[in-house]
């Protein structure tokens, strides 16, 4: 069965913490030259087929309720690899 991507992140604005955490543990870690990490959510649908018309309704059900509005974006929906 095809499926479709979602990715929701925090909206640049948003404060991330655990984005800094993972960025700080980077650099803790000794990987040098890697910047601001940003970490948000990845969801998979599963659906009938790929279509623009089901594309659509996936984004219109991510920015429903995968996704908090006020604090996030939904930056991608796209058919699975």
């Amino acid at each position: 069965m095809p499926r479709i991507v979602v990715e929701v992140m925090p909206k640049p604005e948003i404060l991330d913490p655990q984005g800094t955490a993972i960025t700080h543990a980077l650099g803790r870690l000794g990987f040098e030259g890697l910047g601001e990490v940003r970490q948000g959510k990845r969801f998979e649908v599963a659906v009938d087929a790929v279509d623009d018309a089901t594309l659509a309704r996936v984004r219109e059900a991510a920015e429903t309720l995968l996704s908090n509005p006020v604090i996030e974006d939904v930056v991608a929906v796209r058919a699975a690899d």
